[in-house]
């Protein structure tokens, strides 16, 4: 009888048993983070389109920005052409009154801001604004660009 070796798989009776992973117990937050920073991109890039966009060149004053409704505020916009804008939605002067009174009828809260171009007449403002009032909107509120001077004539903000 000589020396020889023996294999273990021949007639031994073991079986081989394969290793189970065991379950993984830490979460994988890197497609998480992928999908919120493609979505504060879309957001950063989609909120400046959001706000009204007729351009005016508002005047400057030391005033203070008004608290905000959950509603969206309506904005009447008048140009220095002298046209005037629900929203974005140009409305002739004669209509102003009846489309206001349809949506103050739609609406719950009766603040509005005006946004009038700095070239426009002061009794044109004033027009509007009688308009609104009769319109069925008593919270005018004016809308301007902060960094204007104060009345004691020194510049608040980024002014110059």
């Amino acid at each position: 009888m000589g020396a020889g070796t023996i294999d273990k798989d021949e007639g031994g009776g073991r079986r081989r048993r394969r290793r189970r992973s065991k379950p993984m117990s830490e979460i994988n937050v890197t497609p998480f983070v992928d999908v919120m920073l493609v979505l504060l991109i879309i957001f950063m890039v989609a909120a400046p389109l959001l706000t009204v966009g007729v351009p005016v060149e508002l005047p400057r004053t030391a005033a203070g920005a008004l608290a905000v409704d959950q509603e969206e505020p309506l904005t009447i916009t008048m140009t220095a052409e002298g046209s005037v804008q629900i929203q974005t939605t140009e409305v002739d002067r004669s209509d102003l009154v009846p489309r206001l009174r349809a949506i103050a009828a739609e609406r719950t809260s009766d603040r509005v801001f005006l946004r009038a171009d700095g070239a426009v007449p002061y009794a044109q403002v004033m027009q509007v604004m009688g308009a609104l009032n009769a319109g069925g909107f008593a919270n005018i509120g004016l809308v301007t660009d902060i960094g204007g001077p104060a009345l004691d004539g020194s510049l608040d903000g980024d002014g110059q």
